[in-house]
């Protein structure tokens, strides 16, 4: 029997059989400025050839499943001819959902499942479960490990012993990629260019520009320098969607700090915003959200836990999710975390060669392990004992 697993995130679906490769998928719909009468489903963002302006209609809001049409719909494509033609009386499914998921929706996720796809058997579990799967079968000989999941909406810190989870210490920051990008647009539409509606640009030119400053107060103080002395700052030329697809950052070289590009090129200039965005992840008071920032919860979590089983949290923390991708972030986080942390305690960052894709790694490990089966439930439990044998199974 094929199993298929989908790690099903807020922005990207991960997807892939457990014996092939991922495939990372936008998990939404969109509406182009151009053509406003189709919408577009996942990966037919390629077709589209102006994507300035682009409306994105997803299914997730504030980090929970709520439209149920449009993830329907984005199922539909991944599940149909077009992508992985899955069978579903043949396939067993592994598909991740968030921690403290709502039971409305889990109950909804289980009728879809099994009554309208009718897939033989599903497995529901957290995102962090799967990494800290993959994280133990990596490293057989350790009991522990602080999942740190930095995502689209939110992010969790989740300490695993022994792979199971330990709902006690887990935390949540309500910060995550789609209010990075927010306040990306908002700063750079304040000082320089109205980009309010464009997310899709934006949310480029902070993969492509930002990065996590080791030392927050000397950076201020360097991209507040004149012209050349400014060692931040960055052009990024803008695409128009005709001879320029995708945006890029200027060489240092080629940049002009005194008059105009002789290039009808439109340019974003960028200094601090290029650091003070994912700065939003170790301080999020900085824009005015009262909460801890990830090392401070990192410790908080860690300090909820029994005594003896700390040192061990310490040392095993493994970043996922996709701000974890910033440049500097592992070396700040565990920076920031020696000095909090008790001197005598050994403090060790992992960051995977793949944060974005390590959970959907753990699910494919996962269904290849001897007690997989024991795990997921089959359409024939479903049908006989209805929701209740889904909540007995899944420890979510």
């Amino acid at each position: 029997m094929a199993t298929l697993v989908l790690d099903n995130g807020a922005y990207t679906a991960k997807i892939g059989y457990s014996l092939e490769k991922v495939s990372i998928i936008p998990n939404c719909q969109f509406r182009s400025k151009t053509s406003r009468l189709k919408t577009f489903t996942a990966n037919q963002l390629d077709e589209i050839k102006d994507p300035s302006g682009l409306f994105y209609i997803l299914p997730f809001q504030k980090g929970y499943l709520v439209n149920w049409d449009v993830q329907r719909k984005v199922w539909d494509h991944l599940f149909g001819k077009e992508m992985f033609k899955v069978e579903f009386a043949d396939t067993s499914i592994v598909i991740t959902e968030p921690y403290f998921n709502f039971s409305l929706i889990q109950e909804s996720m289980n009728e879809i499942l099994f009554e309208e796809y009718q897939f033989q058997s599903a497995l529901r579990i957290n995102a962090g479960s799967l990494s800290a799967h993959h994280y133990f079968h990596t490293k057989p000989t350790e009991l522990c490990c602080l999942v740190v999941d930095s995502g689209f909406s939110f992010t969790h810190i989740a300490p695993y012993c022994r792979s199971k989870k330990m709902k006690d210490g887990i935390r949540r920051i309500n910060v995550g990629g789609k209010l990075l990008t927010n306040h990306l647009k908002e700063i750079i539409s304040y000082r320089q260019l109205h980009v309010m509606d464009e997310t899709h640009v934006i949310n480029q030119v902070k993969e492509d520009v930002c990065y996590v400053s080791q030392q927050f107060y000397k950076d201020m103080e360097i991209a507040q320098m004149k012209a050349e002395e400014n060692t931040l700052m960055r052009d990024y030329v803008l695409p128009d969607f005709s001879s320029i697809k995708k945006g890029f950052c200027k060489p240092r070289e080629e940049m002009v700090f005194n008059g105009k590009y002789k290039t009808g090129e439109q340019i974003l200039r960028l200094a601090n915003e290029r650091f003070a965005v994912p700065e939003m992840l170790f301080h999020p008071s900085d824009i005015g959200i009262q909460e801890m920032g990830i090392p401070e919860a990192i410790v908080d979590s860690i300090q909820s836990l029994p005594e003896e089983m700390q040192p061990h949290f310490y040392q095993n923390i493994v970043l996922t999710g996709g701000n974890t991708l910033f440049p500097g972030f592992r070396e700040r986080l565990e920076a920031e975390l020696r000095s909090l942390a008790p001197a005598h305690l050994p403090v060790s960052v992992i960051l995977p060669e793949n944060p974005v894709c390590y959970s959907w790694e753990g699910g494919k490990l996962l269904a290849h392990t001897p007690d997989y089966d024991e795990m997921v439930v089959t359409r024939e439990d479903y049908e006989e004992n209805g929701h209740c044998i889904c909540e007995d199974k899944f420890d979510i």
